[in-house]
Order: structure tokens, then sequence, then C-alpha cells
């Protein structure tokens, strides 16, 4: 098997793939790797457990048609001869011929099915199933239902009702429709976090920061939706004490200007 794999910006850099959460992303970056010549890997669960990725995230990227299943437990990377050109003295057959046959090239050198309306007649309950996932009472002890549609219709995160409420509290004018903010929400909900939580969240650290000339300025969605949003819903409203700059900045991955979520 050839050793090498290569990812098209064509397909990593689209909003499709970018607005899912990282550690869809991920799985999807250590499946490419792992798989075979013509883009088939039989071990998925294998890879979720190495990379602690869950089956949420393995239906994500089936629900978005970033992978075509087979009956057998098997997948293929539908993006596959997009992303990789294996050269012929490197090239090994793989070990699932039949489901090879199955698989075309359109002209865009993406796999689909050759037999569509075979395909499309099968059982509905199999394509609800793809999307609408049932998250596991792993993610928080919360159990609640996620809309995980292929399609362009819009997904069922209050996104605006979130993103006025920290308008209203803080005076600010950021837009719900920011990508980096909405990837930020949508991960604390994918998360198992509520409505409910994003508001007690602004409502606490508003109650410590702004009046406070220093640490007003990260009352903005990048500091309360990021990774630190489960230690500031579990704070407690008076007695908690208010980040340092010097604590945010060693805490923070990444710095952005307020521009960028504007």
């Amino acid at each position: 098997m050839a050793q090498r794999r290569m990812f098209s910006k064509k397909v990593t850099d689209t909003d499709t793939f970018l607005d899912m959460p990282l550690s869809t992303q991920a799985l999807y970056f250590h499946l490419n790797m792992h798989a075979d010549d013509d883009g088939f890997i039989d071990n998925t669960k294998t890879i979720q457990r190495m990379i602690g990725s869950s089956d949420d995230d393995r239906k994500l990227l089936i629900a978005k048609q970033f992978l075509l299943p087979f009956d057998n437990g098997v997948v293929v990377i539908k993006d596959w001869r997009v992303h990789n050109y294996i050269r012929k003295d490197t090239y090994n057959k793989t070990m699932y011929p039949k489901e090879l046959e199955q698989l075309q090239v359109n002209n865009s050198g993406q796999y689909e099915r050759q037999n569509l309306v075979t395909y499309t007649e099968r059982p509905r309950t199999v394509d609800e199933t793809l999307t609408q996932v049932r998250l596991g009472k792993d993610r928080l002890g919360k159990d609640r239902k996620d809309i995980l549609s292929g399609s362009d219709e819009p997904d069922r995160i209050p996104y605006k009702e979130i993103v006025d409420y920290l308008n209203k509290k803080t005076g600010s004018k950021y837009r719900s429709s920011g990508s980096k903010t909405k990837t930020l929400i949508k991960a604390r909900v994918h998360d198992g976090f509520e409505l409910k939580d994003f508001k007690q969240v602004i409502d606490i650290k508003t109650e410590q920061w702004l009046s406070d000339q220093k640490m007003n300025k990260f009352l903005r969605p990048e500091t309360l939706f990021g990774t630190k949003f489960e230690g500031y819903l579990n704070e407690n409203k008076s007695n908690s004490q208010p980040l340092t700059d010097d604590d945010w900045t060693r805490s923070s991955i990444q710095t952005t200007t307020d521009e960028d979520w504007r």
C-alpha cells in the first residue's frame, strides 16, 4: 500500500467541512490516512477509539456524504480520488472489489454509486437514521437529538438568540452569522450544552467583567464560548474570581481581534 496521503483544499476548505466539529474533522483526516489505495476503511471504530472520537462523528461524516457506507460495515472516502493520485508501481488493489464495483467516478473525481435508483429506493429509515443522530449520555449526561443533514437547510441551533442575549447584556454588536462565532456555539452544543447554559455563562461573566476595564474586552464569543465554557458555567456568580490578563494569555490557543467576530 502506498504510504503517502494527500488532501485537497477543494474538500477541506469548504464551509460544509469547516462547519463540522473539530473532532469530526480530525476523524476524517485520520480515516484518510488509514484508508487503502482505493479509499476503503474497514476499521473505523478502531480509529475512533485511537483518537478519542465518537460514533456521532462517524455518523455526521456519513450524513454529510464525506463517507459512503456499505452493508458490511466498510466505508469509502467519497473524495478519495480528488485527494490522491496513486502511482501504478505503488498501487495495491483493495480487499473489497465487490464494493468497488458498485462505485463509479464522476466528472468531479468523486465516488458515486453506479445504481443510484436501487440505492435511493432502499428503506427510508436508513436515511432518517443518518440525518438524526442521538447523542450518547457520555456528552455530559445529556440526551438530545441534533439534525445532521447533508442539505443546505439551516440547523436548529439558536445562534441568533444566544448572540442577541450577549449583545443585550454587554452593549456589543456581534453578528450571529459570523462563521467563527457559529463554529464555537455549534461545538458547545455538540458537547451537550443548551440555550440556558449559554445565557448563564453570559450572566456570570458579565457580572464579573463588565465594569472591569481590563476584563470587559473579553466579553466576546471567542472567550465565552471557547474551551473554558464549562468552567465558566460552574462558577459561582458572587464568589468566583475573574481571570487576569496573564491567565487569559496562558489559556488562549489563538488570538483574534474583535473585528474577526463582527
